[in-house]
């Protein structure tokens, strides 16, 4: 019998409790290299808090999480991004002062630990994979907000992540701008597994080959994206059908 490979990034019954409320309850799940997960959900579901937990920002109740099979469940986010495991968040976060590559240029530096020139050459290829080679010298505040979008994508991008985890980076803009956007991911995905949260399901049909929803807290349905997406439970839960 051939031994199943060891995934890339799992979680075991991980669960946090806020007071009384257990906003995830006891999820467990696999992640495989150059994986796409997509995460979807009705308002108050847990999908945020569980990518805050993958990322470090929060800390489960219980349960573990691990990489390679090494438990980060203690780990920070810094130490989480030095392990591989990088996050861009739904509002984007820049700093105002610098350019849009200096922007992409600390994370290179500081999360994936790269020097010049090698830092260099590294953020010009993220500044085209993610559109924004031609606005290297602009400051964040010039930038529109699908361009903002992507300089958050771009820093995260940036840390040479293995687990990329995208918080809602389709929210407030418009279809084309999402398909943009859907293009923007498709050239990440090579050598990379991405766990990807979004409210607009069309986000990510035809990213992501699987597809994960939760309910108050709990793993719900997860399965090949297009079987999910059919299903009576998700129709129910998700739509309100």
């Amino acid at each position: 019998m051939t031994a199943r490979p060891m995934a890339l990034m799992a979680t075991e019954d991980v669960s946090r409790q806020f007071g009384s409320v257990c906003a995830v309850d006891q999820i467990s799940i696999e992640l495989n290299a150059d994986e796409s997960v997509g995460l979807i959900g009705p308002n108050g579901a847990g999908k945020t808090t569980l990518l805050s937990l993958l990322s470090g920002a929060l800390k489960p109740s219980s349960g573990r999480i691990t990489m390679d099979g090494n438990d980060v469940t203690a780990l920070p986010v810094h130490a989480r991004v030095a392990a591989g495991i990088a996050k861009a968040a739904q509002i984007p976060q820049t700093f105002d002062r610098l350019t849009v590559r200096e922007n992409v240029l600390l994370p290179a530096y500081f999360g994936a630990g790269l020097s010049q020139p090698d830092a260099g050459v590294w953020i010009d290829e993220v500044l085209e994979m993610t559109g924004l080679i031609d606005r290297a010298d602009k400051v964040p505040a010039s930038l529109g907000l699908l361009d903002r979008k992507r300089l958050e994508l771009a820093k995260a991008v940036a840390s040479k992540p293995r687990v990329l985890l995208l918080d809602e980076i389709a929210a407030g803009l418009t279809e084309p701008e999402i398909a943009l956007m859907k293009e923007v991911v498709r050239r990440l995905q090579p050598g990379r597994a991405i766990v990807w949260v979004e409210h607009i399901p069309f986000a990510l049909q035809d990213i992501c080959a699987r597809l994960v929803v939760m309910d108050k807290g709990a793993r719900l349905l997860d399965g090949p994206f297009d079987e999910v997406w059919a299903s009576d439970a998700l129709q129910s839960t998700y739509m309100g059908m």
